[in-house]
Order: C-alpha cells, then sequence, then structure tokens
C-alpha cells in the first residue's frame, strides 16, 4: 500500500506532464535506444549488478559496521551473488523475449476475433495458470499450512489465491474494455476488502492481504501486464498509459477476497456443526 501512497503522492506534487506527450518521450526514448546486441547485453549486466549492488553494500555494512564480524564463506557468498546476477539478467532477458512478446500477441489476435468472450475467458484462465505457478505463492502456502497446525490447507490457499486473481484479471479486462474508471472499481474492491476484514476470523486476515501481495510476482506480472497494453493498443479510444495498466491491482485485490470469504464460509460451518452436534 504505501508504494502506492508514494507513486500518487509523486504524480500529484511532482507530475504534471501530458499523458500523450510522455508516450511519445517514452517510444521516442525506446528508439533512440537500440544498440548492438553484445553491447547492450553488457549494459543490461551493468544495470543489474547496480540493482543489486544496495543489497550487498546493506548486507556488508551490517555485516562488518554493525555486527563487527567476518563473513562465514566470502568465496561463497560473492559465487552465490553472482549467480543472483547472472540468473536476474537472464530472468529479464527471457521476459523480453518471451513473456511479453507472447502477452501482446496474444491481445491482437483475441481482438481481431471480434469477439470480447473470449478476451474475458483468456484473462480468466492465464491469471488462474499464472498464479497456480507461482513459486512465491507455493513457498507462502506450504508455510501457512505449517503455521496453522493444519487448520489451513495449502493447496486450497493456491486454488483460491488463483480464482481470486482470474476473477480480478477478468474485471480488469472488463474495465479496459468498457472504458470505465479504474478509480470506481478499486475503490469498490477495497471496500469490499474492508468489510470482509471485520467478518472474516482473525488469524486469516494477515495471512489474505500478503497473499494479495504474493500474487503479483514473476510469473503473473508480465503477461497480465502485456496483455493489457496489448488490449489497450488495439482497441479504439483506449490510451496505453491510462487504460494498458491496472490489471495487477485487480489481481492483487481479488485473492484477499476469496481467500477471506472462503475463511468465513469455513467458520460459519464449523459453528453450524458445533450447535448441530
Amino acid at each position: 500500500m504505501v508504494p502506492m501512497i508514494s507513486v500518487q503522492l509523486y504524480g500529484i506534487f511532482v507530475y504534471s506532464v501530458d499523458v500523450d506527450s510522455t508516450a511519445a518521450i517514452m517510444i521516442s526514448s525506446a528508439e533512440q535506444a537500440v544498440r548492438h546486441p553484445v553491447v547492450q547485453g553488457l549494459l543490461d549486466l551493468l544495470t543489474m549488478f547496480r540493482d543489486v549492488l544496495p543489497i550487498l553494500i546493506t548486507i556488508l555494512f551490517f555485516q562488518y559496521i554493525v555486527l563487527k564480524r567476518p563473513l562465514s564463506n566470502p568465496p561463497k557468498i560473492a559465487f552465490g551473488f553472482l549467480l543472483v546476477i547472472v540468473g536476474l539478467y537472464a530472468f529479464v532477458v527471457g521476459l523480453k523475449i518471451g513473456l511479453f512478446p507472447i502477452g501482446t500477441s496474444m491481445a491482437e489476435q483475441l481482438i481481431n476475433l471480434n469477439s470480447f468472450a473470449f478476451i474475458y475467458l483468456f484473462a480468466f484462465m492465464i491469471g488462474f495458470a499464472t498464479t497456480m505457478a507461482e513459486p512465491a505463492l507455493i513457498a507462502v502456502g506450504q508455510q501457512a499450512e505449517e503455521a496453522a497446525s493444519g487448520r489451513i490447507k495449502g493447496n486450497m490457499i493456491r486454488i483460491l489465491v488463483a480464482v481470486g486473481v482470474a476473477i480480478g484479471i477478468t474485471i480488469g479486462v472488463f474495465r479496459l474494455i468498457s472504458g470505465g474508471s479504474i478509480h470506481y472499481f478499486i475503490i469498490g474492491g477495497y471496500t469490499l476488502v474492508i468489510l470482509l476484514t471485520a467478518l472474516c476470523p482473525k488469524y486469516i486476515v494477515a495471512l489474505a492481504f500478503d497473499l494479495g501481495g504474493v500474487t503479483t510476482s514473476e510469473v503473473t506480472v508480465p503477461l497480465v501486464t502485456a496483455l493489457g497494453i496489448g488490449l489497450a493498443t488495439h482497441i479504439e479510444g483506449r490510451n496505453v498509459l491510462i487504460d494498458g495498466f491496472g490489471l495487477i491491482a485487480f489481481a492483487s485485490i481479488f485473492p484477499i477476497v476469496t481467500v477471506m470469504c472462503y475463511a468465513i464460509i469455513v467458520d460459519w460451518l464449523n459453528k453450524f456443526n458445533r450447535k448441530v452436534i
């Protein structure tokens, strides 16, 4: 939530450039940035090292300045960081040449079918499928199952979250196609979340909100973002910056809704069974 607030505050106080001109500047910059593949690859690798460097500096600062102890195995740790940098670089390259083009291509082809039903079906299915494949969600589901001592099933959590993401992305695509304002959808979604927070069992609240963030990870984000941009590009009257983004927001809200609804139903059934017995 805090990154959303900070970005919107930045937009209120600093961002005053017209959206259309900004889009033109972004496209122009992208065209000017074309370089030789080898040179571009080296620059991307250096950029990735720059992005990881603050993590390394923070760890070394606390290890040597605060804790005042040497690293247990510096060569092994250095090799690990090297693998992280190379792995992140390979991941980013994979997004550029794989997932982003697939999402954009699918959006274009679905638009050409002249049937919004297939677009909604694709949005639902891709939301469910990518969420089920999220490594972070698998890890959180397993940890939640262990911490809850059997009250929460990891596989059930994954399915609930996947269904929530699928519903959220479908609603987001409907908003994009219909041209409605994202403000009303987001406000309505979070109003529902607030109401459910007051109704659902306390043990599920924190987990439900965490699961809403876990869904926006490395598998879901590239495809969903590419889908939104592709649809906004090929639907007449849509602006890429205004309408093409926002699907991830819906993917974060509705998993919270599905998990909380499930917890409320289970809690109600347990109370009902106790009364019957």
